[in-house]
């Protein structure tokens, strides 16, 4: 196995030139600065400073001080005094009829019942629907029936929304795949029955 080690020459030849050269750079950078630093710098004159002489000081003068006319005050008139307004009639409630009380004072379907898809309780609703429960005005409870959710907008294939009712009962058609397909059946309530 051959050894190689550089020889003196190649090495030195190399090293000199780039001692020289960072010589010849550092001394071009001095030689700039030198330059931009002798040239003359435009200052500009500043306003002269003018120094006030202070003013003797007044002396009062001892006559008396005369008192300056002053212009006729028009005469103000007294104030007026101002009824109270007369008290607003208080609106009394009617009197309730005779014989309800309690919650049977307010009318009955004042809010109709809807009429939707029964979703069965152990049935889990994908997101954008929800359960809606309802009681009748007798109080019976109703079986929750499907509607939309309200931040949610049902959209086809294609992306386009697709338009739901008003109410936001879910139509058949539009029902999660899975569920029964059975419609609530609203009691008949009795006027009389309270």
């Amino acid at each position: 196995m051959t050894r190689v080690t550089p020889s003196r020459e190649s090495s030195g030849g190399v090293g000199a030139w780039l001692i020289g050269g960072a010589i010849a750079v550092t001394g071009l950078c001095v030689g700039v600065c030198l330059w931009w630093l002798s040239r003359p710098v435009a200052v500009e004159d500043l306003p002269p400073v003018v120094v006030a002489e202070r003013s003797a000081p007044v002396v009062p003068s001892l006559e008396p001080v005369r008192p300056s006319v002053r212009p006729a005050v028009a005469p103000v008139a007294a104030p007026m005094h101002v009824e109270d307004p007369a008290p607003m009639p208080v609106d009394e409630p009617p009197p309730a009829p005779e014989g309800k009380t309690g919650t049977a004072l307010y009318q009955r379907g004042t809010k109709p019942l809807k009429r939707g898809l029964v979703v069965p309780d152990d049935f889990e609703l994908p997101p954008g629907y929800m359960r809606h429960y309802q009681t009748t005005d007798n109080g019976q409870p109703l079986a929750a029936i499907l509607m939309f959710h309200p931040d949610f907008t049902p959209r086809d294939a294609n992306g386009q929304p697709i338009p739901i009712p008003e109410n936001r009962v879910v139509p058949e058609e539009l029902a999660p795949p899975g569920m029964p397909h059975q419609l609530l059946e609203i009691p008949v309530e009795d006027e009389d029955s309270q």
